[in-house]
């Protein structure tokens, strides 16, 4: 996995247009200029509301921009420093922390869950499941969850939208299963799920702190991310977007109800609001080999580490639907030839005019999306806030900006 070096990040100037809802970034190369003029349409069309993305190479900053509105409601602009539920966006910091006590010896990958938290002792597996009626038969699972399993979606759990088992599973009176049932045997599929929830738990058994006191010394503050966090100030809470849903007639509308900022327990799989801003100063560590301007927060080999394959001839399945209304199709994976390292999934096919081979990256549930390009040095983060997840045209517009990028970059080298 190449590290290459990036230099400080510098921010470029943006200015307000308050008439137009938009806050729009000074992008001085005509390329950038064409970024512009695509994201800016994307919230004309009505495609998305609103969409900040910043990108950096190994010199610094070569796009940012911001564009639409805040709150679909009040038509507050959308600004650079906007604070976004990023939601599994947190699974890669909550990986890295554990990457931590990896490095520092107080676990293995290779361990059992279970030697660290008791829930994964004796764990079940369906053997039948009728969703008609919801009866079910389960059986002892044969094989033992490991961290690693944990750390590369690979453990057997899942999530009610990616799994219709998961979904209508409801346990019978009297019976408790912290923990599954497993839908699978660990080792032997991919399925996007809790797993980095538990990691999280396991975070916390093993350093002794929460995961919001564990982030903040180990992660947050070494890196200079002064906005990420599961709790959200009340003096910060005015710069929070708007959650929103697309409806059935495609267009956007607010959530009646808003997620929480505080009085919620965090977990491991999500739960942080951050800043593209916060964000890439995570991603820019890592893409430079664990380090960013001075601070070390994990050793080049653990990143290189991370970055590699670690569920070997399993391949990552793009994902179908089980709540339509949650996510759409995971149509974004090379169905089977995509792989999953300690966090991250890896592109297994280039494409021209975007991403290498070997890319790293994954998104959050509100259509929130970043990416690693090693091989080229560099690093994006394109923040959107609405419902379903890998909504057609939001994919649309992260596509539209990754091609730009490139051709920026290659303008620029």
């Amino acid at each position: 996995m190449c590290r290459p070096t990036i230099a400080a990040l510098v921010i470029i100037p943006i200015t307000v247009t308050l008439a137009s809802s938009m806050a729009q970034a000074q992008n001085p190369t005509r390329s950038g200029a064409l970024i512009d003029q695509q994201l800016r349409e994307a919230v004309e069309r009505k495609d998305v509301p609103g969409v900040v993305a910043l990108v950096t190479d190994r010199k610094g900053v070569i796009y940012q921009g911001a564009f639409g509105v805040a709150d679909v409601a009040t038509g507050r602009p959308l600004t650079p420093d906007a604070l976004f539920r990023i939601a599994s966006m947190t699974k890669a910091i909550t990986s890295t922390a554990a990457m931590q006590l990896v490095e520092q010896g107080r676990f293995g990958l290779d361990d059992p869950v279970e030697k660290y938290l008791p829930a994964f002792a004796r764990l079940k597996a369906f053997e039948t499941f009728d969703g008609a009626t919801g009866a079910y038969r389960l059986r002892p699972a044969t094989r033992i969850a490991t961290v690693r399993h944990l750390m590369t979606h690979t453990s057997g759990l899942g999530y009610g939208f990616t799994n219709a088992t998961v979904r209508d599973f409801k346990p019978r009176a009297g019976e408790e299963y912290p923990v599954g049932p497993l839908v699978f045997e660990p080792g032997e599929k991919w399925l996007y799920s809790t797993s980095t929830d538990w990691v999280g738990r396991l975070v916390e058994k093993v350093s002794g702190q929460s995961l919001e006191d564990y982030f903040r010394q180990h992660i947050f503050t070494p890196l200079g991310m002064a906005d990420t966090f599961y709790f959200v100030p009340k003096d910060k809470e005015a710069r929070l977007v708007t959650v929103n849903r697309r409806i059935a007639d495609g267009s956007i509308v607010k959530e009646s109800v808003q997620p929480p900022t505080s009085g919620f327990t965090p977990i491991g799989g999500g739960g942080l609001s951050s800043t593209a801003y916060d964000y890439l100063r995570f991603t820019r560590a890592l893409l430079n080999g664990g380090e960013l301007d001075g601070a070390r927060i994990l050793s080049a080999g653990t990143v290189a580490l991370m970055g590699q394959n670690h569920i070997g001839a399993v391949g990552v399945p793009a994902q179908k639907t089980a709540i339509p209304e949650r996510s759409d199709d995971f149509s974004f994976i090379a169905d089977g030839r995509d792989k999953w390292g300690l966090g991250f999934l890896i592109t297994a096919d280039a494409v021209p005019g975007k991403r290498s081979a070997g890319s790293l990256s994954w998104g959050g549930i509100n259509n929130t999306y970043y990416w690693l390009d090693p091989a080229r040095g560099i690093t994006g983060v394109i923040m959107m806030q609405f419902l379903p997840f890998a909504d057609r045209k939001a994919l649309a517009l992260y596509d539209t900006f990754e091609r730009g990028v490139y051709q920026l970059a290659d303008a620029t080298r």
